[in-house]
């Protein structure tokens, strides 16, 4: 029998599909596109291991794909890379609901940014927010859509999250590209 996940604060669990939505408050505009965007990040050892990142849109029978490894980072950079890139396949404003196995990066975009913004990126008790540089890119490629976060329980045989899983850790095998900010502060510490 498989291990029910606990309820978070925050977020509505749907039982028959492992699926939860913080936000579908958010109304979609009827004259956009709607399109279905899948993402997934992996580190290979966490942090500063080998990395990816893996994105997957639908548009009805159509769907694009990106990929990219990274020789040194973490899981939570490239869950927030993986939404970007996804976002970056879009050439248009349109509908997005994305599905993310990550609460990091779902409680980050739609719970917390507001209150960072507001203390200049800082948290509540004043330290710096971590992954400034991700979180502020995040923020302008969701601000040209109309975008609904949903969490996917993740190895749970949903089947484009299991393929986004699949690709990330297989270009983290093969990193070919460099994650500047992760390594500039490794760099100093």
């Amino acid at each position: 029998m498989a291990k029910k996940p606990t309820k978070q604060k925050g977020i509505k669990y749907n039982r028959q599909k492992h699926i939860s939505d913080k936000n579908m408050a958010t109304k979609f505009d009827p004259r956009l596109k709607e399109v279905v965007l899948y993402t997934d990040g992996s580190c290979l050892k966490n942090p500063g291991g080998a990395g990816g990142v893996a994105a997957i849109v639908r548009f009805g029978e159509h769907h694009k794909t990106v990929q990219e490894g990274f020789r040194s980072t973490t899981n939570n950079r490239m869950e927030m890379l993986a939404a970007i890139r996804g976002l970056d396949l879009l050439n248009q404003k349109c509908n997005v609901t994305i599905y993310t196995d990550s609460q990091y990066l779902i409680n980050g975009i739609s719970l917390w940014i507001k209150g960072w913004k507001k203390r200049g990126w800082k948290l509540a008790n004043g330290e710096r927010v971590k992954n400034v540089d991700l979180w502020q890119e995040l923020d302008a490629a969701v601000s040209g859509h109309r975008v609904r976060w949903c969490w996917v329980k993740g190895h749970d045989g949903n089947p484009d999250n299991e393929l986004c899983d699949m690709m990330a850790r297989s270009a983290a095998e093969s990193p070919t590209m460099v994650d500047r900010i992760y390594e500039s502060i490794c760099a100093y510490n």
